[in-house]
């Protein structure tokens, strides 16, 4: 879990709780993890709790490996929410609260303001249980699109359950805010037309009516709805992909919300900064656009920011039959080539660490740089190795190296010293430059592999 966020507390007003609301027919996707993420903030914000409520009323399609997918995304993003109780916290889950929701019914069917109806559906006759609507308009605040009226005459008398066991979605999830005192409702834009027959039914049961919050929807970047190959997948496919917690959540929160609008010159914000800076107020109306470049740019910029002891400890993971010792040498190198910690398998499928582990395979032809007679090239290495034959083992480093034979390569070409010196040792056409490689690897593995280049070439050995 992310480190602990900033609290600040409440300010005089009523004790504000928010709820993220999923149904487990589907891992936690991007869209919900921001909403999630933006209930999290404004609770915290001002000392209040976020609930978790799995709306699982759909027993068909609910599943409990999906519950628990959004159970562990949310805990790798450090966002806290508050259940029922127990030990551990227990989310608060729909399919457990059926009577409840049944002493509702029987209230509204008992003051007229619901009745059962018969009906046919698929060929089949039966009963539901249907809203009467009184047809009137209702206005709401919303605290980002601000006035909202709707005629609800056009909704007709609307079906709230299927039957006293099974009520449906605006029923059940008016009862829970009202029963759990949920002060605010911060969800998707696509919720907005759900919130005048909401509103009825908060109406018909003496509900005090929450604060709205109807954030934009996130967008692929032509503007299309968001799909999984833009990135609509499972927050914890993130995770997998080797994306920073921290990464991530100041990547959500900049969908749909700017830190430029609250007075801040970054938008590289830690969790605690986020908590303190986060308002509705500045939550724009327009669609939010998911950008993975900007994404990888984020999550690059806080593998540079970790310490260099939890870059080498994660590297470690990425390649865990490799030599630790060697890992910790060449993770800095590593941590510039990376936008997530798994494109470490990707460079390491293409070879680009194999000569730190183990002996390069030569191309003979490319041990001389452009045309410089092979013989000429052993010279050049056999007057390297002595250089380096002199340098204390405690002092074999990339700087100290880089003194010892930079003037020699100066006046020689840089190219034909420094290409076959290089080249030696990593047996590849781009690598670091020879000091690093041979500051990693050490004295006695640099000096053979210096030495088989030049046999290779017709030369004797040198060492």
């Amino acid at each position: 879990m992310c480190k602990k966020w900033h609290k600040v507390m409440n300010t005089g007003q009523e004790k504000i709780v928010t709820r993220f609301a999923p149904s487990p027919t589907g891992f936690l996707h991007i869209g919900g993890a921001r909403t999630a993420l933006f209930n999290f903030l404004y609770a915290k914000k001002y000392g209040g709790k976020m609930l978790l409520r799995i709306e699982d009323t759909d027993r068909e399609r609910s599943k409990k490996e999906y519950e628990d997918d959004i159970i562990e995304g949310l805990a790798w993003l450090g966002i806290e929410w508050a259940g029922k109780g127990g030990a551990p916290d227990e989310p608060y889950r729909q399919s457990e609260r059926t009577e409840i929701y049944k002493t509702y019914l029987e209230k509204l069917i008992g003051g007229e303001n619901a009745y059962v109806s018969q009906e046919e559906r698929m060929g089949k006759r039966g009963t539901v249980i249907r809203f009467k609507n009184p047809n009137t308009r209702v206005t709401f605040h919303d605290e980002i699109r601000g006035d909202v009226s709707f005629d609800t005459t056009d909704l007709g008398d609307f079906v709230i359950a299927k039957d006293m066991e099974t009520p449906l979605y605006h029923l059940a999830v008016v009862i829970d805010d009202f029963e759990m005192g949920v002060t605010h409702i911060i969800r998707g834009e696509d919720g907005i037309s759900n919130t005048p027959r909401q509103i009825l039914i908060q109406e018909a049961i003496g509900a005090p009516r929450p604060v709205y919050a109807h954030i934009p929807l996130i967008l692929a970047p032509d503007r299309s709805k968001l799909s999984k190959r833009h990135g609509a997948v499972s927050v914890n496919e993130f995770r997998k992909e080797g994306y920073l917690p921290d990464a991530m959540v100041n990547f959500l929160a900049l969908m749909g919300w700017s830190p430029q609008a609250v007075g801040l010159e970054t938008d590289i914000l830690s969790p605690s900064e986020l908590g303190e800076a986060f308002s509705l107020a500045h939550v724009q109306k327009g669609g939010a656009i998911f950008n993975r470049d900007k994404l990888n740019a984020l999550n690059r910029a806080y593998i540079k920011k970790m310490s260099l002891e939890a870059q080498v400890s994660t590297v470690r993971k990425w390649l865990p039959d490799k030599d630790p010792a060697i890992i910790e040498k060449i993770t800095p190198l590593v941590v510039e080539r990376i936008n997530t910690f798994k494109d470490i398998e990707t460079l390491e499928k293409n070879g680009e660490f194999a000569y730190f582990f183990s002996e390069p395979v030569y191309d003979d032809k490319k041990l001389n740089w452009k045309n410089t007679p092979s013989g000429e090239t052993q010279n050049y290495l056999a007057h390297i190795s002595g250089i380096l034959s002199n340098i204390p083992d405690a002092q074999f480093a990339a700087d100290h190296l880089k003194g010892a034979i930079w003037s020699y390569a100066e006046e020689n070409g840089k190219g034909q010293v420094l290409w076959p010196f290089r080249y030696a040792l990593s047996g590849r056409d781009t690598s670091p430059d020879p000091f690093t490689i041979a500051g990693i690897i050490g004295k006695q593995e640099t000096l053979a592999r210096i030495s088989r280049a030049s046999e290779q070439l017709g030369g004797i050995l040198l060492i």
